[in-house]
Order: structure tokens, then C-alpha cells, then sequence
């Protein structure tokens, strides 16, 4: 994929989770070629490739529209997050190196380090926890799990969830991650699956404080 498809599916992508191409807004390749300063072929390829992961939805005839997702859909997206994810974890602490775990808890530091800074910086805060989870599945190692978990996580729910955290619940959520690293050190598959689980119904219930049905 070339630098200018690239550049431009990082500006569409980071516009649509900041809230600046709000859920069922019409956007326009040429209204996102102005705004990206770029042409509008890597544009339309962008949105090509974000309509494959679900964050746009190409209407033939009618144009793109930044998907939007209802709370029912929502909550099976969390539901399976909890699934996938919590069985990730436990693997993880069944097959992660020192290096990994070493890398998850520089993560973990990181994130507690960034939820008590004042004022909060909510995307740099949901990027160190979107590598973290990923972390988590490397550290796991396997592909295909990888594979089916990612394009859940690639959809920004997460990144919208922590627009509606306050800072007491973003701290609570980087304790979540310390105590994940403790399970996965422990090589206790269980504790890793338990405290997964708990993260992510956290983060499924602030995020439908904010949801219409």
C-alpha cells in the first residue's frame, strides 16, 4: 500500500475516532481530499479499506457514511470481545516471553503515568491502551486468534469509551492493566482470564452510559 494511501487512511480514521466525522455523518472523497490535502485516488482507496473494517459504509449510488452502531450491536461486540480476549490473556500467561511481559509492563506504567496527567490527553491515552491489548495478543501468540480479535478492536469503540471516562475510572482501568501484567508474570492463566473479563464488561458498561438505544 503506498505512503499516500497510508497517510490518508490515518487522517480518515483518526477524524472518524476523534468525533470530528461523527457515527452516520456523509463524507465525501473530495470534502476528505481537501481536508487531508491529498488526491482524491488514495482517498477513495482509504475509505475502501475502511469499509472493510467497518469503521465506513459505501452505499452504492448514495456515497460513504461513517458507520454507526446501535447498542444491541454494541453489546454482542463486547460480548465477543470478552470471549476472545480473556482467552487471549490467559494464553498469554501460559506462552509470553520475559521480553513481552517486560514490554506489557512498560504499557501498563505508561498508562498510569498518562491517567493521572493533568489535563487528561484522551487520544494518547487510548492509543497506549490500544498497543497494550495488542501487546496482549502478540504475547499470546497465536495469528489466527489475532486475526479474529482484530477486527473488533480495530473498530473504535475503545477509543470512543474513553471520551466518557472519568479520570477515577481511567485510573482504574490502568490498575486493571498492572494487575493483567501481575497475572500473565504469574503464569496463572486463570487470574489473567479473570482480570480480561473484568476490564472489558468495565469498559462495555461506561461506554453504554453514553450509547441511545
Amino acid at each position: 500500500m503506498s505512503k499516500a494511501v497510508e497517510d490518508a487512511y490515518a487522517a480518515i480514521r483518526e477524524g472518524i475516532v476523534s468525533g470530528r466525522y461523527p457515527q452516520g455523518s456523509h463524507i465525501t472523497a473530495q470534502q476528505l481530499a481537501e481536508a487531508s490535502g491529498l488526491s482524491r485516488t488514495p482517498v477513495r482507496e482509504a475509505m475502501r479499506r475502511l469499509d472493510a473494517e467497518g469503521l465506513v459504509k459505501l452505499i452504492p449510488n448514495r456515497g460513504a457514511f461513517v458507520a454507526r452502531w446501535t447498542r444491541t450491536e454494541i453489546e454482542q461486540i463486547y460480548e465477543l470481545r470478552i470471549l476472545l480476549e480473556a482467552f487471549a490473556a490467559q494464553v498469554a500467561a501460559e506462552r509470553a516471553s520475559d521480553e513481552q511481559i517486560a514490554n506489557l509492563r512498560a504499557l501498563a506504567d505508561e498508562m498510569t503515568a498518562a491517567v493521572n496527567q493533568t489535563p487528561l490527553d484522551h487520544a494518547a491515552v487510548a492509543q497506549i491502551n490500544s498497543s497494550f491489548h495488542r501487546a496482549v495478543l502478540e504475547a499470546g501468540g497465536n495469528s489466527r486468534l489475532r486475526e479474529l480479535i482484530g477486527s473488533l478492536t480495530e473498530m473504535p469503540l475503545v477509543l470512543v469509551t474513553f471520551r466518557n471516562y472519568s479520570q477515577d475510572e481511567l485510573r482504574r482501568s490502568a490498575i486493571q492493566h498492572s494487575e493483567l501484567v501481575d497475572a500473565i508474570a504469574a503464569r496463572d492463566g486463570g487470574w489473567a482470564h479473570a482480570v480480561m473479563t473484568a476490564h472489558i464488561r468495565s469498559a462495555r458498561q461506561t461506554l453504554m452510559r453514553g450509547t441511545a438505544d
